[in-house]
Order: structure tokens, then sequence, then C-alpha cells
């Protein structure tokens, strides 16, 4: 009852304020605060602000609240820690670890990922010669393929 009063007076005062903004010849913003001003009304038509305070007042719909929360608590921390582990299962995982070294680039001659074994040059500064024309000749295939 007294929500119902609320919401009416506040459309009343709504209404008011767009006549008094309509007088001032800002007619788009009177209509849109005119229309603003009916919302409330609206909704204690409807019945929603009857529900709205049933809901507020009833101790079992705020359990209801607390459950949901719970639930969405329990969701969020799953998929944080699955985010963690980063979401694989644990079939995928040993999969994963046993496959490690099965990629490779089509046209190379040492697998491009793999255990970071580096072997050692004569000197640190100059490359190798057969590593820099390995380079080259994969940039020169993919350029071909590519028609440049």
């Amino acid at each position: 009852m007294i929500a119902e009063t609320v919401c009416s007076a506040v459309s009343a005062a709504g209404l008011g304020i767009a006549v008094v903004t309509a007088y001032r010849k800002r007619f788009l913003a009177a209509a849109r605060i005119a229309a603003y001003s009916l919302v409330p009304v609206g909704l204690v038509m409807t019945g929603l602000v009857g529900w709205l305070a049933d809901t507020a007042f009833s101790p079992v719909a705020w359990a209801g609240f607390g459950v949901l929360g719970a639930a969405w608590v329990i969701f969020a921390g799953t998929r944080a820690v699955e985010r963690r582990r980063g979401g694989a299962t644990r079939a995928e995982r040993r999969a994963a670890r046993g496959s490690g070294t099965d990629a490779v680039a089509p046209a190379a001659s040492a697998p491009s990922l793999g255990p970071g074994t580096r072997q050692a040059t004569g000197s640190a500064t100059a490359p190798r010669a057969t590593g820099a024309t390995e380079d080259f000749s994969d940039i020169e295939a993919i350029l071909k393929k590519h028609g440049i």
C-alpha cells in the first residue's frame, strides 16, 4: 500500500516537471521526462511492485538469494581453478605431455618444438653457415609458395 502511494507520488512529480519543461519549449526533453515518470505507475499496475515488496520481506526469498549466491561462488571458484590448471582433464594433459616433440614445421629439418637442446658452436658471435642457409631456404620456400 505504501509502495503504491510512493510510486504514484513520484509519477505525479515527474509529470509536473515534464509540464514545466514543456512550458519552456523543450518538448523533446519534456516527452522523455513524462515517459520516465510513467514507469513507476506502470510497475504498480502490473503488480511488480507488490511482488518486490513481498519478496523483500520474505525470509524464504532471502534464503533463496543466499543459495543462488553460494552456487555462483562455487561456479566462479571452479572456473578459476580450471583456468589456473590449464583447463585440461588428466587424460588430455597426459596426451599432451606424451606428444610434445611431434610438432614439426612442414619443410624443416629439425623439430620446431621440443626440449631446449642447443648445439655448441665454435664462436658465440658468428652464426653457423648451415643454420643460416637453412633459415634462408625456408624463407625462400615460403616466398615462392606465395608467388613473391
